[in-house]
């Protein structure tokens, strides 16, 4: 099998989909398969992330959706890769430059088609104040998924957005853990103390400091939690964004911004908190609650999107009802006084995680790849 992947983001950056792209990656170099990958430019000119079957383009960033870059890409140069390289399946990430290049070879070629959404892109539209952009996307992407033979979607709360927009062919993506990266071994004290955490319960929010986190509402709770707990509590904010200047000056000074983190510093992170606080209502799916889980952590959080696809309320988290600092405050609150109930769903959520394997993730993909190219053989050769 040869896959050609179009995508929008790719490393250096770091994101949800890109974590899922890499361990995509390695999958398939474990298991032989052929690929090719279409991605935007290095621009922090990182050298090693150039490699032979990583074809790279010009591209800038969209300010709508900061985590992917446009790509300015040349098709003609793109079609005369692919007609050497004949893939049997062409697989688009999104839905912009690159991926319309991926669907006008696909469609001109007669290629099998599959795309994946990973963003919820009309969730963010409310925060930048383009609401009214809402019909005209939908459109977009109905038009550009009509095209697919088949539609990834990473939770079942995607997929039934999706359908109720009149998305066909859905299917479910779904996401896994790895679980020798994530995992409360990594708890270090002397990170805790480095950042004056030994006697504190710690809160802990992963991710970009960007609109759509719904970051105002965290740091709003937290003050309401410091009204009985200042002293007893700290919440560690991991990761950076355009909010990051806001948020440090609206923040009590019991709120530490550490900062991007990766690897094992960021494993290290996870394991040394115990509550993770993820304040977000626009995840398609959520990475970072698994890696939290993974760690040992129980997780406060909305049942909003993706979100609803691993937070079980009273087993491995809290889940909040009403979409407010006062609720989100009451949840953590009850975490925070309750130790043997942070130690049961703390216990809960390293044992659901564990159960979340990337290699069945994958090898169901793969397995609906197949599917994909052999309906599309069945249909050339009927039409034949």
């Amino acid at each position: 099998m040869k896959v050609a992947i179009f995508t929008d983001t790719f490393f250096p950056q770091i994101n949800g989909v890109t974590k899922t792209l890499g361990k995509l990656k390695e999958h398939f170099d474990q298991k032989g398969i052929d690929y090719l990958i279409f991605a935007p430019d290095d621009y922090k000119k990182n050298n090693e992330s150039f490699e032979d079957n990583i074809q790279r383009m010009v591209s800038f960033r969209f300010f709508l959706y900061p985590e992917c870059r446009l790509s300015v890409p040349n098709y003609f140069r793109i079609k005369n890769i692919l007609n050497e390289y004949k893939p049997d399946l062409i697989h688009i990430v999104t839905p912009f430059n690159l991926g319309l290049c991926g669907l006008k070879y696909a469609t001109s070629y007669n290629i099998p088609l599959v795309s994946s959404y990973h963003t919820n892109f009309t969730h963010y539209l409310d925060y930048y104040n383009l609401k009214l952009l809402e019909k005209p996307i939908w459109s977009f992407f109905k038009w550009f998924h009509d095209h697919c033979e088949m539609n990834f979607c990473p939770s079942q709360a995607t997929l039934e957005e999706l359908r109720k927009n009149g998305i066909k062919d859905l299917a479910i993506w779904d996401r896994g853990i790895d679980t020798s990266l994530y995992s409360p071994d990594y708890r270090d004290e002397s990170l805790r103390k480095s950042y004056g955490l030994e006697d504190k319960i710690t809160l802990l929010y992963v991710g970009r400091l960007a609109p759509e986190k719904n970051l105002g509402l965290l740091i709003k709770s937290m003050k309401l939690i410091n009204r009985k707990y200042k002293d007893k509590v700290n919440l560690l904010i991991t990761g950076d964004g355009p909010l990051s200047a806001e948020l440090k000056a609206d923040s009590p000074e019991n709120v530490i911004f550490t900062g991007y983190m990766k690897g094992k510093e960021l494993s290290q992170a996870y394991a040394s908190a115990d509550i993770f606080a993820f304040p977000s209502i626009t995840e398609t799916y959520g990475n970072v609650i698994l890696e939290a889980m993974a760690s040992g952590l129980p997780v406060v959080s909305f049942l909003e999107g993706g979100v609803r696809e691993n937070l079980l309320d009273n087993y491995n988290g809290l889940a909040c009802e009403e979409i407010s600092p006062e609720n989100f405050a009451v949840k953590l609150e009850r975490l925070i006084i309750n130790k043997e109930l942070r130690a049961e769903l703390a216990n809960n959520a390293h044992k659901y995680a564990l159960s979340k394997s990337w290699y069945n993730v994958f090898e169901r993909l793969v397995s609906n790849y197949q599917e994909v190219i052999d309906y599309k053989s069945r249909e050339a050769f009927i039409s034949a």
